[in-house]
């Protein structure tokens, strides 16, 4: 059925002549995805826009596609029990929490890697930065991995349930030090990202309403043997609290509907929206019209989305070749267009860090800036030496791969302990399969492919240079490392 819809709408477009054309499918698909074949933005450029955009926005999802480690089922020792241990016994844990949370962070570049759903992963890391928590603080990988699932559960829903159930995920409770927000004794650390950081926008709010959402949200808290979310009623400041104009005896569900009411919530996370996807300086008119969509579809994300990616503003001219890609979206999209395998996704953890985007781990409760803050001259060269070395793995030792991507001791630590490593080759023939014609015309299918605009360094021996030397020459292009 899905394959005869997609026909219909393939016919109805060929019909009325009025496909969106290469450049405007490959933009469409490199900015919601990971990096498509020739063979996908081809199908596309046969589409209009609005059926291209739909069929992006349809193919979702909500659970991920790889399995998980199996450890993620397993409890987490009680604080309790943490605290009464050896000092050698909580070293011993912390490495092997440390192992977990290295082991999970390459599953997640598994899956994103191997997603048939590229926007769903895309959208789980965008509200992974978003509604930030880290492992450095968490430590318990088993914690992080629920709030993934939590994140990809919600990724392309309602930004209204999602905001409702992150403020009860463990992970954040233990972030943001909601469990020691008690009655009397009140920690704004989640009142205030909560209107700073998750909804709002600094100059919403004042020093009083964080007062009183913290009050809102006391007894807030974990069960101490299962990490789960629970309310203390004896914990909770039941008065009557005044939060941006409404007062009531509030808890701290109906503090989140009181942010949600207001429409700078709408206008934040559609700036946040615009950055991501269309280019670094948001137009005001247009942010509030698309804060408009955001709230009259009471905060689905589908729509506001379907939106922006139908905005003459998404397909403009000055907006293309406008953001830098991230390191996570560098590596899987490498790895995914050139079809590169045997490489342990853990390795990919280890080129994340070095390049500024751990993830699990952002840098603190803003998250990555992101943008022109990608590239120093630190990241730069990093990322030109892991392209090198990615396109050269098949003339190197396996192991030599892996340490020569792991800079600094403790990250060649991990690397040396990585088990049944695998050395990853590139399949150049499998790359160029997808174009037709004369190899000098394959050489020019492929530069369009994966460039955004024409390149910076012309390629002056194209004619003798072999498919590998070719391919390598454009991934170290400055232009390869734009979207």
């Amino acid at each position: 059925m899905r394959w005869l819809i997609y026909l219909l709408m393939l016919w109805t477009g060929l019909a009325h002549g009025v496909g969106m054309g290469y450049d405007e499918a490959r933009h469409l698909l490199v900015r919601t995805g990971f990096a498509p074949a020739e063979s996908e933005i081809q199908l596309f450029a046969r589409l209009t826009r609005q059926q291209a955009v739909d069929r992006v926005l349809s193919n979702t999802a909500t659970e991920a596609h790889v399995a998980p480690p199996a450890w993620v089922a397993e409890p987490l020792p009680p604080r309790r029990e943490i605290r009464s241990m050896e000092d050698e016994q909580r070293r011993m844990l912390f490495r092997e929490l440390a192992r977990k949370g290295f082991e999970l962070r390459g599953w997640w570049y598994q899956e994103m890697i191997a997603t048939p759903s590229p926007l769903t992963e895309r959208m789980t890391l965008f509200w992974h930065n978003h509604f930030v928590s880290s492992l450095e603080k968490v430590k318990g990988a088993q914690l992080l991995y629920r709030q993934n699932v939590l994140l990809r559960q919600y990724a392309l829903g309602n930004f209204g349930g999602l905001l409702h159930a992150i403020a009860r995920d463990p992970a954040m409770v233990i972030y943001l030090d909601s469990a020691s927000n008690r009655k009397g004794q009140p920690n704004e650390n989640f009142a205030r990202e909560v209107m700073e950081l998750f909804t709002l926008g600094v100059g919403h709010y004042t020093e009083q309403d964080i007062k009183e959402a913290a009050r809102a949200f006391t007894g807030w808290s974990l069960d101490r043997g299962s990490y789960e979310f629970r309310f203390y009623p004896f914990l909770h400041d039941g008065g009557v609290k005044t939060v941006l104009g409404r007062s009531g005896n509030l808890d701290g569900d109906e503090v989140l509907d009181v942010l949600l009411a207001q429409p700078a919530t709408a206008e934040f996370v559609v700036t946040k929206l615009w950055r991501e996807f269309v280019s670094q300086q948001p137009v005001p008119a247009e942010v509030k019209k698309l804060a408009g969509v955001f709230r009259t579809a009471h905060y689905e994300i589908k729509p506001v989305l379907r939106s922006l990616f139908l905005s003459d503003a998404f397909y403009a001219k000055e907006n293309r070749a406008s953001l830098i890609k991230s390191p996570v979206e560098l590596l899987v999209g490498t790895v995914r267009q050139f079809h590169i395998e045997g490489l342990d996704p853990r390795l990919f953890a280890l080129a994340g860090r070095q390049l500024g985007q751990d993830i699990l781990a952002p840098p603190n409760v803003k998250g990555w800036p992101g943008g022109d803050d990608w590239i120093n001259s630190t990241t730069l060269l990093g990322r030109k030496q892991i392209m090198a070395r990615l396109f050269r793995a098949e003339e190197m030792p396996r192991k030599q791969v892996v340490l020569q991507m792991a800079r600094n001791d403790r990250d060649e630590r991990i690397a040396q302990r990585m088990e049944n490593l695998s050395g990853g080759v590139v399949d150049v023939e499998r790359f160029f399969a997808e174009f037709s014609g004369s190899e000098s015309h394959r050489r020019t299918q492929a530069e369009k492919l994966l460039l955004a605009m024409p390149t910076s360094q012309p390629f002056n021996d194209e004619e003798n240079a072999s498919r590998i030397e070719f391919i390598r020459h454009l991934t170290l292009d400055p232009v390869y490392q734009l979207k």
